[in-house]
């Protein structure tokens, strides 16, 4: 008996000591949060400058992120449009257009009768410069970003600062209770503002960096880093598919941006080339510092989007040297960013991702002189064609109020004046335009409604279909087939070219490896949220991935 009861004791006791290791190890996991998550959109970013230009990246950037962190190779966007405003949304809120409300850039609002801008807010006033530039908030975001929970969690101890050269860039992604957000004004100031959404009066450090005239430093010869006679992952520097900048006959190097800002808008032209990359790494290494970021142990969140990639794409193409360049200077700034994380908050103390809005099409006019069906759509003449084809079917005029981001808006109330009835209107016009040159796919706002798809370009379109913000008619060009100038690329489709776009783990509390287990955009913020042991975003479809998160 004795014996019995000593087991007994001694089973006690090691159970006991096993629950204290326990409780010790989730107290440890618990308290093992990042100091520092940092988000880094590349805006314009294909999957395959990873691949493209790796060979001539340096061993600190691009190439860090792969081979020390965790590579998710088969990640897409789950929904079109593929634009930079519904990109940055779905990355940091873990949802899709159907659900954050932002779908697009800019949209046509049904109830104002206008346009309106995904950040653009009336309400707020510019700080920083009296340009309207500064009338930009969160507004028009109808959930929470993951950053928005880290400061609910940590009762708005943990601070977010967003950064970038484009408002949208930077507003979105830091949510709505972000400390600040910061976007670059060009044009004859150079600097970097906000808006009283956020603050009354620039901080201290914010007007110190803009008294170093930094941009000024950046209007200088924008050459190829390397010889130009070792860039050949791209095209050739002469050739017919490529923008260039007013004030220059050629879109080859080198260009004198001193000179050709005069024509180009002043200090915005440092967007449309590498600097504008380099001025945003400088702007967020200050930040790191002015805002003491990481430096105890609540979590804070800086947002950075890279924008000037996106500028450089649309002016000169998937293929131009212009981009390669781009790239390789930009693989630089995100070495310094890295190397100033290390020193300023410790290696080991931070989180980083790094992903992309969207991706990019070759230049249709270049597809088609290697003989790749591509082509261009004639929007003009599209709205034209409508329009004369609904009033000759229903003997009315002005049914269609707007065509704008591959959507149809028909004027409801003049509908119904005429007794039509909505549904049928509207799948005429699908049955219309369905043999409109180019016009692959299209679909009414009610089958978006009343299916549900569970695969294929339905699904994309589907998520990207916001029924209150939404056309009454969708749709979808061919491959390679784009309403733009003939030079110059562009994205917005739900084609691989524009939804496989990179994605890295690395840091803190993030495994070493790499995967093609399909990812979607949406997964980021609800891993992001897992690492925290916050809640997801409350508007979050997306799933964590556990694969890349240490045990």
């Amino acid at each position: 008996m004795r014996a019995i009861l000593s087991l007994f004791i001694i089973c006690f006791l090691l159970s006991c000591q096993s629950q204290k290791s326990t409780i010790i190890s989730n107290s440890t996991k618990l308290n093992s949060q990042p100091k520092l998550v940092v988000g880094i959109v590349v805006d314009q970013m294909r999957y395959d400058y990873l691949t493209r230009f790796y060979n001539k990246y340096g061993d600190g950037g691009f190439k860090r992120l792969i081979n020390d962190g965790f590579n998710c190779k088969n990640n897409h966007f789950n929904y079109v449009p593929t634009y930079t405003g519904p990109g940055h949304a779905s990355i940091f809120t873990g949802t899709t257009p159907k659900t954050h409300g932002i779908i697009s850039n800019n949209w046509y609002d049904k109830v104002s009768d206008s346009y309106v801008y995904c950040a653009g807010d009336t309400l707020v006033q510019p700080v920083g410069t009296l340009n309207n530039a500064g009338q930009m908030s969160p507004h028009r975001l109808k959930t929470t970003t993951f950053a928005d929970e880290n400061r609910l969690f940590t009762q708005m101890k943990g601070k977010t600062i967003g950064i970038s050269v484009k408002d949208r860039g930077a507003i979105l992604p830091a949510g709505h209770t972000a400390n600040a957000a910061y976007w670059f004004h060009g044009a004859d100031e150079g600097r970097f503002i906000t808006s009283t959404f956020y603050l009354n009066t620039l901080p201290s450090w914010v007007q110190d960096f803009n008294n170093t005239a930094a941009a000024e430093s950046y209007l200088k010869e924008w050459n190829t880093l390397y010889d130009i006679n070792t860039y050949t992952e791209s095209g050739s520097d002469l050739n017919a598919f490529e923008g260039g900048f007013k004030g220059k006959d050629t879109a080859t190097f080198p260009y004198d941006l001193k000179a050709l800002s005069k024509e180009n808008r002043g200090y915005d032209i440092i967007k449309a080339t590498p600097y504008g990359n380099s001025i945003v790494a400088d702007f967020a290494i200050a930040a790191i510092d002015g805002e003491q970021l990481g430096k105890d142990n609540i979590t804070d969140v800086l947002t950075v989007s890279f924008s000037s990639t996106d500028y450089v794409g649309h002016n000169f193409g998937v293929n131009s040297k212009e981009v390669e360049d781009t790239y390789i200077r930009l693989d630089k700034d995100i070495q310094r960013i890295l190397e100033a994380l290390d020193a300023k908050v410790g290696e080991g103390n931070y989180t980083l991702f790094l992903s992309s809005d969207h991706g990019a099409v070759e230049v249709p006019a270049y597809l088609e002189s290697v003989k790749i069906p591509s082509g261009y759509f004639d929007t003009d003449g599209f709205k034209t064609n409508l329009n004369e084809t609904t009033i000759l079917n229903y003997k009315a005029e002005n049914l269609i109020k707007n065509i704008s981001n591959n959507q149809i808006f028909l004027d409801r109330a003049l509908i119904k004046s005429y007794g039509l009835n909505l549904a049928s209107v509207q799948q005429e016009i699908v049955n219309t335009i369905i043999d409109y040159p180019h016009i692959s796919k299209a679909y009414t706002a009610t089958s978006m409604t009343t299916t549900e798809f569970s695969g294929g370009v339905e699904s994309l379109l589907q998520n990207g279909f916001n029924q209150k913000r939404s056309g009454d008619v969708l749709f979808v060009l061919d491959p390679a087939v784009i309403s733009y100038s003939k030079t110059g690329s562009t994205h917005g489709s739900a084609l691989n070219y524009d939804t496989h776009i990179p994605l890295l783990f690395f840091g803190k509390g993030i495994k070493t490896g790499s995967t093609m287990q399909h990812t979607n955009i949406p997964d980021i913020a609800p891993t992001m949220s897992a690492l925290l042991g916050i809640s997801f975003p409350n508007g979050a479809t997306g799933k964590p991935l556990e694969f890349v998160l240490e045990n």
